[in-house]
């Protein structure tokens, strides 16, 4: 078996990585600050920031006394250094989020899109229109972009900038990165949203204080992005967290992948959608042609009346959700499992109760017993915080700070 060796520039990659985190979750922070942060050496972090203040991306934010001795300076990513785009496309929008070197936000455009249409060409449009207006909300010019994130639905090779399948827009090996490049003509990186939410719930969110956790994606699609000792788990092709398209139910309903019984085709949209119509068949909310006003109308619903149809169809969807996080939670046995996406952020807080409950049922051995489910703290779009924090880690990478193999 061949196994990669870290060399010293992995290690010094790392050690800049790892301050530039610390920074960015903290704000403003002191060099021992940073020591004690990362569990670097003092003379290790006062390397890396040398580096970084040499290359503009570290400024100092000002001196602070605490207890005795000399004043230490307080540093802090340099906002203006630059700014960096993350775009999360689904099947139903465009969101295109403007963010600053430091990476908090400053501006945000979206466009939807038909999710009845499907050519790249259709798609890509979108994304340009998306970043154009993005940029003019923000007011930022092109020349000062540092990087733009795209996040593609489906199994996609960042690399070779291809979108190797899109089940609901039935797209395979579409070289997508060619087509983004002829219309945005900036700095561009590609992944999928499953790595991308898992990357803001690692750099932002629960990702801070535990080292493990499954960050479940709530949408049209559904996936799992999976932090593994502080680590992203990928995959040999890209593809792990695929959960949406595990089985749930044998010989169940058909997912949109061609499978039957998937867990997406239960808790997906779409999957919500057909659970009430088993329900109740002549529900007016059925009637509601987009997804996102029939999820929203039915948290409106439960607001209103919490019994009736909408709560039965809110009990069976806790249930169909805490099944599979509990096979989730048998296979990887995380400290942390978050909710996110439109579905989640619209009706989490309705769905924690029966999710919790199905999940201490379904969990084998107790695995449920130290796992913490909630809905995650990075909202309002995760995917492109997480595309952003990618562009941010290449543009680091063109400077030579960081080892970047994605």
């Amino acid at each position: 078996m061949i196994t990669s060796r870290r060399t010293a520039r992995d290690i010094r990659s790392d050690s800049r990585l790892a301050v530039l985190h610390a920074l960015l979750s903290a704000g403003e922070a002191s060099r021992n600050d940073l020591a004690r942060a990362t569990g670097l050496s003092t003379a290790t972090v006062a390397t890396v920031v040398a580096e970084l203040l040499a290359e503009g991306l570290v400024v100092g934010a000002g001196r602070n006394r605490s207890g005795v001795g000399r004043p230490s300076t307080s540093l802090r990513i340099d906002g203006s250094r630059g700014a960096i785009l993350g775009v999360d496309v689904a099947e139903t929008y465009v969101r295109t989020v403007v963010f600053d070197a430091a990476l908090a936000p400053v501006g945000r455009f979206e466009v939807p899109l038909d999710e009845h249409e499907n050519l790249p060409g259709y798609v890509v449009d979108g994304v340009g229109r998306s970043i154009d207006g993005a940029l003019g909300e923000a007011g930022v010019e092109r020349s000062r972009v540092l990087g733009v994130g795209v996040s593609l639905p489906g199994q996609v090779l960042p690399n070779a900038g291809v979108s190797v399948f899109a089940p609901n827009w039935d797209w395979r090996g579409v070289r997508i990165l060619d087509l983004l490049r002829a219309r945005v003509d900036l700095p561009l990186v590609l992944d999928n949203p499953l790595k991308a939410i898992a990357t803001a719930e690692l750099w932002f969110g629960a990702g801070r204080s535990v080292r493990s956790l499954v960050t479940i994606n709530l949408g049209t699609g559904v996936g799992a992005g999976i932090v593994l000792d502080g680590r992203i788990l990928r995959g040999v092709s890209n593809n792990a967290g695929e959960w949406g398209h595990s089985l749930l139910v044998l010989d169940g309903r058909e997912c949109r992948c061609g499978r039957r019984g998937c867990v997406e085709a239960y808790v997906g949209a779409r999957g919500i959608q057909q659970t009430l119509a088993e329900i109740d068949p002549d529900h007016p909310l059925l009637a509601l042609g987009h997804q996102r006003d029939f999820i929203s109308a039915v948290a409106g619903g439960l607001d209103e009346d919490a019994s009736g149809p909408l709560a039965e169809l809110l009990r069976r969807t806790g249930r169909y959700l805490g099944a599979g996080v509990a096979d989730l939670v048998a296979i990887l046995n995380p400290e942390r499992v978050t909710l996110t996406g439109w579905t989640a952020w619209t009706l989490g807080e309705h769905l924690m109760a029966p999710t919790n409950a199905e999940l201490a049922v379904q969990a084998p051995l107790g695995s449920a017993s130290d796992v913490t489910l909630d809905v995650s703290t990075v909202r309002g779009g995760s995917v492109a915080r997480g595309m952003a924090t990618f562009a941010f880690e290449r543009f680091l990478g063109d400077l030579g700070l960081l080892s970047v193999d994605r």
